[in-house]
């Protein structure tokens, strides 16, 4: 029996998450309050996290053009595959996946934690007393900003990668920038970018419900809502990345 305790244990995770889900998209009672916090929300969870989302992408899309131009440098490949290759990285995986996963640490501790502790202070008790419901007035804005704010994050760090390309080639004059912006802009496909914001809004509503979940659910004190902000952040980090295999199946293949 012991050996089947972890796939019943999974089992009933998951349809407690389904039930919470259930509560969570049920409908609003007074919209302009789930307006409020849902612009709340845009600022806490996503404009907040620009300014980390540029800074990594920035840095990432320098290093990704230095590395190609060292490893693949050959009198037999055309020197535009350098722009080429960094703008396919950023654009497929970097910033969608990857950043997603880094903003699984930084958004969804922050939503594990903030409803672990109203959690166990008792605030979404007064909430269920006074006739709200708790799960859909906490989660759905959070829900609803990450997804908005993603995938505009995904295109911030695009941008702010394919920036970061132009000032190593520049500053540190590893390649000419008119080589660099020919291969950015050699055979571009439109539905690459729309790939990435598709599956960016899997990803936010990964984080956010996960999180959330983990929070809603933290049983103990302070040290229930540390272990469930590192479960959050875990399993969302492992849904991301079966996803994303999914996904880019569906979309690319």
């Amino acid at each position: 029996m012991k050996l089947f305790t972890p796939i019943i244990n999974s089992i009933a995770t998951v349809g407690r998450y389904m039930q919470l889900m259930g509560r969570v998209f049920s409908r609003p009672e007074r919209l302009h309050m789930y307006f409020k916090q849902y612009v709340n929300e845009l600022v806490k969870l996503g404009v907040d996290s620009v300014g980390i989302v540029l800074l990594i992408s920035f840095f990432i899309g320098a290093v990704i053009c230095i590395q190609i131009k060292l490893n693949i440098e050959s009198p037999w490949m055309p020197r535009m595959v350098v722009g080429y290759t960094t703008r396919e990285i950023l654009v497929l995986e970097f910033s969608s996946s990857i950043m997603c996963l880094i903003l699984a640490g930084k958004v969804g501790s922050n939503i594990a934690s903030e409803i672990g502790t109203m959690r166990v202070t008792q605030q979404i008790d007064a909430l269920e007393i006074m006739g709200v419901n708790s799960a859909s007035y906490l989660i759905l804005p959070k829900i609803i900003a990450l997804m908005t704010m993603i995938p505009l994050l995904v295109i911030f760090s695009i941008t702010s990668g394919v920036i970061g390309a132009y000032c190593t080639a520049w500053i540190g004059g590893i390649m000419s920038a008119e080589d660099l912006t020919f291969g950015i802009q050699y055979s571009f496909q439109e539905w690459f970018i729309w790939c990435s914001c598709i599956k960016s809004l899997f990803f936010a509503f990964i984080i956010a419900s996960v999180s959330a979940y983990f929070g809603y659910t933290v049983e103990g004190g302070s040290i229930g809502v540390g272990k469930a902000s590192t479960d959050s952040v875990v399993m969302s980090s492992v849904l991301i990345l079966f996803s994303d295999l999914v996904l880019t199946q569906l979309l690319m293949g």
